[in-house]
């Protein structure tokens, strides 16, 4: 039985677990969906849940409590300029997990988490954007 187990440990200490969600979460965010593996997708899940709630929460406090599990400035920015007025009718379930078949190298299970309505030109786009900036500077 596995009683009182709140969550997975991903093989991970518990910084590690906490760089790593907070990586991903960054990542989520810039992006608006990501590939992982079926787990580390679950567990992401709750920790992006509760951001959101922060951003349409919106004052300064939810901002600190927000940027102290970020670790870029632009992800809290777009949390809370972007994402919390685009959900604040929205009652949770504010990202979904898709599986999305298995890993060639080791058979993982691989999923996509990926935001409810999510902006389909945001994936990608600072890359687009940094590639077109090389261009301009190199001519």
């Amino acid at each position: 039985m596995r009683h009182a187990r709140g969550y997975r440990r991903l093989n991970r200490t518990h910084e590690h677990r906490k760089a790593l969600f907070s990586n991903m979460a960054g990542s989520l965010i810039e992006h608006e969906q990501i590939k992982t593996t079926l787990p580390k997708a679950k567990e992401l899940r709750p920790v992006i849940e509760k951001l959101i709630t922060l951003a349409k929460r919106g004052d300064l406090h939810a901002r600190r409590q927000a940027a102290a599990q970020l670790k870029q400035d632009k992800d809290v920015a777009k949390l809370f300029e972007i994402l919390g007025p685009r959900y604040k009718d929205r009652q949770g379930g504010y990202v979904r997990v898709l599986k999305a078949g298995f890993r060639y190298g080791d058979m993982a299970p691989m999923a996509i988490i990926e935001f409810v309505e999510r902006d389909m030109d945001a994936k990608g786009a600072a890359d687009k954007a940094r590639v077109a900036a090389e261009e301009v500077s190199e001519s």
